[in-house]
């Protein structure tokens, strides 16, 4: 048995550890296993473990339901993604409570180079299901990956819209992987493994789509994303707790408006005019405040920075942008390997000295 998925899925079975805490055990020890050998005086002296979750930790024997899972994961041939791996969603890392650990179903790419979570109301209009329909038709030949909850209304409809226009999307859940709610989009969730698509949750098997599972599950639809869209929905929902999150991660969240006297569009209206949302009509918008529209090449490469002294942590940066732009923030801290205030310092540094310039949606590219 997989020793170190063992000890993975153990840290988040232990009570009073939670998703922050296993960040800060992780950043400090590394590793699960060396955190379930250390000793207790060492556990109770980290800031945010105390002596609580410490004497949790060392009194944790019950491996039983960590086994269960391998078991389980192993025989229907689900990923495991931990906190530490290459193949973990990198844009969660910037969240402070990113999940220790995920499973995953699928093949699309948790890392693509552009993610865009559509979500809304489950008793959608019309009006819903067509703007759902054009907006990822607009996004196409952008390659995004769509992500969604799978739940009934505008969720279901970025799912289908995305398999029609051959996109990849990944649907995230608030159960174990052992079984598909609502049972009525069962068929939906293989045909989105068949295109490329994938499932993803947090949760392990036997997990019930409990009701408070959902708002857990909305941070991560937030969190893994570069841009949420919220089509429509009212004032409280599910879709306004993403929308909230995403904004407190500092997301760049969208949303399309409706009439004021419709009450399915009164959530999209409030997150515009409280500047919550950037107000878009069309895929278009969208592109746009994101910067992704197709620039030409330079005929020539760009050569400034031969003139200009730069840090080795400016050279990293300067070269993700070289071999490709416009790129985000967080695909940035990914491939430099640098924290997160360091690339901060140096990207100032970098505008400063004239070198690259930012555009809307966090995005960077060379001047």
């Amino acid at each position: 048995m997989n020793q170190d998925l063992l000890y993975q899925i153990a840290l988040t079975g232990i009570p009073n550890i939670g998703c922050v805490q296993a960040k800060i055990l992780i950043e400090y020890f590394g590793e699960a296993a060396v955190v379930f050998k250390a000793k207790e005086s060492s556990l109770k002296n980290i800031e945010g473990i105390g002596e609580i979750r410490a004497h949790s930790i060392k009194s944790f024997t019950d491996f039983s339901n960590a086994e269960k899972e391998i078991r389980f994961i192993e025989k229907f041939r689900i990923r495991s993604l931990f906190i530490t791996d290459n193949d973990y969603p990198q844009r969660l890392l910037n969240c402070y409570d990113s999940p220790t650990l995920l499973f995953y179903k699928g093949k699309a790419n948790l890392n693509h180079s552009k993610i865009v979570a559509v979500i809304g109301t489950r008793n959608h209009t019309e009006y819903a299901r067509l703007l759902t329909e054009k907006l990822i038709s607009g996004l196409m030949e952008q390659n995004v990956l769509i992500v969604s909850g799978l739940a009934f209304g505008v969720d279901a409809w970025g799912h289908k819209a995305a398999i029609k226009n051959s996109l990849s999307t990944v649907g995230v859940l608030a159960h174990g992987l052992d079984q598909i709610y609502p049972a009525e989009h069962s068929n939906l969730a293989k045909e989105m493994i068949r295109e490329g698509g994938g499932l993803l949750t947090e949760f392990p098997s036997k997990t019930k789509p409990d009701k408070h599972n959902f708002p857990v599950r909305n941070r991560i639809v937030a969190g893994m994303s570069d841009a949420v869209v919220v089509v429509e929905t009212d004032t409280k929902g599910g879709s306004m707790i993403t929308a909230e999150l995403a904004n407190g991660y500092n997301k760049d969240v969208f949303a399309f408006p409706g009439k004021t006297t419709d009450s399915k569009s009164a959530g999209c209206n409030y997150l515009i005019r409280n500047n919550k949302a950037i107000l878009i009509s069309d895929a278009a918008d969208l592109i746009q405040s994101m910067g992704w529209e197709e620039k030409k090449k330079p005929s020539a490469k760009k050569q400034k920075e031969l003139f200009i002294e730069l840090t080795d942590e400016e050279k990293k940066i300067l070269k993700i942008l070289q071999e490709k732009e416009p790129v985000h923030i967080d695909e940035i801290n990914f491939h430099s390997g640098l924290s997160s205030s360091t690339v901060a310092a140096a990207i100032l540094n970098l505008e400063l000295k004239n070198v690259i310039k930012s555009s809307p949606g966090k995005m960077f590219s060379l001047q």
